[in-house]
């Protein structure tokens, strides 16, 4: 019994809590709003339309039956009497006619038997005080006017007249508005609570969907796709998330390769580690120059081994790096040091280094991050060049921007490896590659290390044999000292 009235409430809270409710009862109170609005308004302009007249007509008929009896020095009964009988006062509820003391000389309400009376009522006495009074008011379907007014005789008063209508039709016209309003916006209401109903499923409909997309992609299925329908904000969140649903596969591709690879070149090395080390182990009468051998040859791997792990630390760093203050470098001075210290990697080869620097280059950025370019592109251009080859490094201007140019003359890169180049442990010849003991990263790190610094860069194959690789920076302007 816990357990059943637990998920009750748990069902409760979901509803309550929804959006489809929170839309459909936001749409329903805005509708009820603009009903009760169109009910009140309505009726309250009708009803002051009709007071308005009410106290044009009651008013003017009153003054006219004031000015018929005034006039003389007092009011006798039996000359109110023939002079109402020619006036066309006839539908009103009651016709009231007191002298200068109250006394009441007419009655139409009453007849005999009100007149010797006093009219003791607000209206009367207010009329009898020089003043014109009018009040009216709805109720019980019907429209009730009361209109007092002073009679004059010159600048006295001799009496007040006071006339009361009950106006029942008007009443009838003004209730028959009042329930078509009220039919009509019963209608209205239920029109509109099932297009809220409709409208908020349609909408709850496809944010569950993108929920439920949502849910699946989290666990792993970077392959689920939206289906997206019209033109409106969902759809265009429905294509965002295709989108991002793509990007995330493409990462977690990479991510797999990137494993995949890494895990290869470690392995590579190790392997050789563990056999050498194995062999020295297991072999009890090898001489000392083999073990020796051995033993240069273990160097040489875990050598390669850190090679390999520092330049992965550098890529990890270069995707998570946080900012730092960059100042204006000379890509010139750079490529001079860079080029010192591969003077002997290129005397070993018998390549020859070139520098060709057409005007002075400076760009916003670290000189280790520049260096590191530079060294990475001239490193690959002596030891893929061919014996007795050229290196040149070119520095210009470009308009607005700073172009470093390394061409060699070496063994190239075909034409089907060029969209490869700079994914991370991509080699154009593996096994050569791994002779010359290169790790497959130096172009990655060359590449996001430019575009970290707002560059670009491009290789292309070079006519007359070779490579060419074109860098272009934000260039700066040098800061005095």
């Amino acid at each position: 019994m816990w357990a059943i009235t637990s998920k009750q409430k748990h069902k409760k809270g979901r509803l309550t809590g929804s959006v489809q409710l929170k839309f459909a009862l936001t749409y329903v109170t805005l509708i009820v709003g603009l009903l009760l609005l169109l009910n009140t308004y309505p009726m309250m302009e009708s009803r002051n339309l009709v007071f308005y007249a009410k106290q044009s007509s009651l008013m003017g008929q009153t003054l006219m039956v004031s000015e018929a009896l005034g006039g003389g020095e007092r009011l006798e009964r039996g000359a109110i009497g023939q002079t109402m009988g020619h006036l066309p006062v006839h539908d009103f509820a009651r016709i009231v006619v007191a002298d200068a003391e109250g006394l009441i000389l007419y009655d139409t309400a009453h007849g005999e038997d009100g007149l010797q009376t006093y009219a003791l009522f607000d209206r009367a006495i207010e009329a009898l005080d020089g003043y014109e009074v009018f009040f009216s008011r709805f109720a019980d379907g019907s429209f009730y006017s009361w209109g007092a007014v002073p009679i004059m005789s010159g600048d006295a008063v001799i009496g007040a007249v006071y006339l009361h209508e009950q106006d029942r039709a008007q009443g009838e016209l003004i209730e028959a508005l009042r329930q078509n309003l009220f039919n009509i916006s019963i209608g209205i209401f239920m029109v509109a609570l099932l297009l809220a109903i409709f409208f908020s499923r349609t909408l709850t409909r496809r944010l569950m969907a993108m929920l439920s997309a949502i849910r699946i992609v989290g666990k792993g299925d970077y392959n689920y796709k939206l289906r997206v329908k019209g033109g409106d904000e969902l759809a265009e969140l429905g294509q965002a998330f295709n989108k991002l649903t793509d990007r995330l596969q493409e990462t977690e591709e990479m991510r797999r390769r990137f494993v995949s690879d890494a895990s290869h070149e470690l392995k590579t090395p190790l392997a050789s580690i563990r056999l050498l080390s194995d062999s020295i182990v297991q072999s009890e009468d090898m001489d000392e120059g083999t073990i020796r051998e051995f033993v240069e040859d273990i160097g040489q791997e875990a050598g390669r081994l850190t090679r390999t792990t520092e330049k992965l630390l550098q890529l990890t760093r270069l995707d998570d790096a946080p900012e730092t203050e960059l100042v204006p470098v000379d890509v010139a001075e750079v490529v001079v040091r860079a080029g010192h210290m591969l003077r002997p990697l290129a005397a070993g080869r018998q390549v020859e280094m070139v520098f060709d620097f057409r005007a002075p280059c400076f760009i916003l950025a670290t000189e280790d991050d520049v260096y590191q370019i530079v060294f990475n592109l001239a490193e690959n251009g002596i030891k893929y060049n061919v014996e007795g080859g050229t290196l040149r490094i070119r520095l210009d201007r470009v308009e607005d921007r700073v172009r470093l140019t390394v061409e060699d003359t070496g063994i190239g890169i075909p034409e089907a490896d060029m969209p490869y180049i700079f994914d991370r442990f991509y080699r154009v010849d593996k096994a050569r590659s791994r002779v010359q003991d290169s790790s497959g990263l130096g172009l990655s790190i060359v590449r996001d290390t430019v575009l970290q610094h707002g560059g670009t860069v491009e290789v292309t194959a070079r006519d007359s044999g070779g490579t060419r690789v074109t860098v272009l920076f934000p260039a700066t302007e040098q800061q005095s000292m």
